[in-house]
């Protein structure tokens, strides 16, 4: 399973929380690369709903992992 920046935001507006069958219906109506459902076809099968991407991608770069400080420019 690969996933990139760009393919993770087309989970962005998903459903949150949602089942693994949930999100890949959701990437198949919204015309997602084939990538994205593919990785999704790799995730364990669970009764328990993913609560976000982090579920999925716990590495997954948050806004705070581009913040840098203006002030040491």
């Amino acid at each position: 399973m690969i996933w990139t920046v760009e393919l993770a935001s087309y989970l962005d507006d998903a459903p949150w929380p949602c089942t693994k069958e949930e999100l890949i219906e959701y990437t198949e109506r919204i015309g997602a690369p084939y990538g994205i459902i593919e990785n999704l076809k790799e995730l364990e099968d669970s009764d328990e709903p993913y609560e976000s991407i982090e579920d999925i991608w716990p590495d997954y770069p948050t806004d705070e992992d581009f913040f840098y400080n203006e002030e040491d420019f």
